[in-house]
């Protein structure tokens, strides 16, 4: 019995790690300012739960109560070492530790959510735009680096040193972090968005058997409704909005019953979440309304346009062609362009396609993308050249995770490999691309 209780605690830590981690650190950020200290004390935390939850049982709330002991822990290091505030002054400017016990940081604060207080913290001026995000991601959002360096189409070294000299450049700097006024959120709410869309990229396309780390988008979907609630006039946090509510709409229909992948062209949109879309898309609409678009208004439209047709045959690709267009005038993203690569297969046929591919297979940014190789794959399928369609679904392979689309892969992969060699397919010609729009 004792075994048992001690895996069930172990797993209810785990589980808080993934969903508690970012809001206790935040938490306790917003009490120390100090995030050094704050890193620490809410680490000290989890291992204490570690230690307590087998032993004592699992508390009613979690959260509440890694949060108190966070709280706690930085609290006592801060009367043991009243230096300890001049070694890395990250949020706000030093301030006496019986005032922080007690303190009110902002009245009223520009940003009354702690994480996202937090993120538009990390998101400071002074540093680049990939340090901001970067950091924000993996010290803030519990994602990992390896996580964090997929997003961004890097090696996990590259990211690990990146976060390194961002973290260096502050306290070297002594810069002083500290909760922006309203006046200056819009000028960092740019790198603010990028770090909601990371965080629900990464909790859309997981590499776990569910497809999904429901925790990342849950967070995602918090973040961006705090932001439009923050700053509702800014168009582009409610195309990031509409666009996270857009995509998470078919979580129902991305995996049939056997755990196996389910291409967008073959998901049951009648269980597709339409109160979701129906909101989506009115704030895809509302953001593009009034002047030029940012990155997130088209994406959303796009989105949008796959969400209404009522059958994929319906799908308007031609449309959505243009939009990528758009798209691409505001966002010259090489990601961008490999899915208008597969829109354009799907207006003009796999050869059209695959001659636009052929612009992007030397772009360095997509060094190691799995989508890129995957997508070339899947045009090579539907001419019938099974033979360079194996191998570039191996090359596929060779970046890919376990779970679904790993699975999906080495489906196709057996299956090309059997018809180069003569034996059966069940290639379907109109099939969508498997690149990560595509499911």
């Amino acid at each position: 019995m004792p075994d048992r209780v001690d895996v069930g605690a172990a797993a209810a830590v785990a589980r808080a790690y993934r969903e508690q981690w970012a809001s206790v650190l935040a938490t306790t950020a917003r009490l120390t300012r100090d995030l050094d200290l704050a890193e620490d004390a809410t680490a000290d935390a989890f291992a204490a739960a570690l230690q307590t939850w087998p032993r004592d049982g699992v508390p009613r709330s979690p959260g509440g109560w890694l949060t108190t002991t966070a709280r706690r822990r930085a609290l006592d290091a801060m009367r043991r070492d009243q230096t300890l505030r001049n070694k890395l002054p990250l949020l706000v400017e030093p301030a006496n530790c019986a005032a922080v016990e007690g303190a009110v940081l902002e009245d009223p604060p520009a940003v009354a959510d702690d994480l996202l207080r937090l993120v538009f913290t990390c998101c400071h001026p002074a540093l680049s735009r990939e340090a901001q995000v970067a950091l924000t991601l993996r010290l803030l959002c519990g994602l990992s680096t390896a996580e964090v360096a997929d997003a961004f189409l890097v090696s996990e070294s590259t990211m690990a040193a990146r976060v390194t000299r961002a973290k260096k450049k502050i306290a070297a700097a002594r810069i002083p972090y500290r909760v922006p006024a309203a006046a200056e959120l819009p000028d960092r709410l740019d790198a603010v968005l990028t770090v909601v869309h990371l965080i629900f990229t990464a909790g859309h396309t997981a590499a776990t058997d569910q497809l999904v780390r429901p925790e990342l988008v849950t967070r995602a979907v918090h973040l961006a409704r705090t932001v439009v609630a923050i700053m509702p006039d800014e168009r582009e946090a409610r195309g990031l909005l509409g666009l996270i509510l857009l995509t998470d709409a078919r979580r129902p229909t991305r995996l049939d019953a056997a755990g196996k992948l389910v291409l967008l062209a073959d998901q049951d949109r009648t269980r597709w979440d339409h109160t979701a879309i129906s909101e989506g898309r009115r704030l895809a609409t509302e953001s593009l309304r009034g002047g030029r678009s940012g990155r997130f208004a088209p994406q959303a439209a796009v989105v949008a346009l796959h969400a209404e047709a009522p059958r994929s045959s319906d799908t308007d690709w031609r449309q959505i062609v243009g939009v990528y267009d758009v798209l691409l005038a505001a966002w010259p993203s090489p990601v961008v362009s490999l899915n208008r690569v597969v829109a354009v297969s799907m207006v003009d046929g796999p050869q059209a396609g695959l001659d636009e591919l052929a612009q992007l297979r030397d772009d360095p940014r997509l060094a190691g993308y799995r989508y890129l190789p995957a997508t070339r794959a899947d045009l090579l399928r539907q001419l019938g050249r099974f033979r360079e369609a194996t191998a570039a679904y191996r090359a596929a392979l060779e970046h890919s995770d376990a779970g679904p689309e790993r699975a999906f892969l080495q489906a196709r992969l057996a299956e090309v490999d059997a018809h180069a060699r003569g034996g059966w397919s069940t290639s379907h010609p109109d099939d969508a691309g498997p690149n990560a729009a595509a499911w």
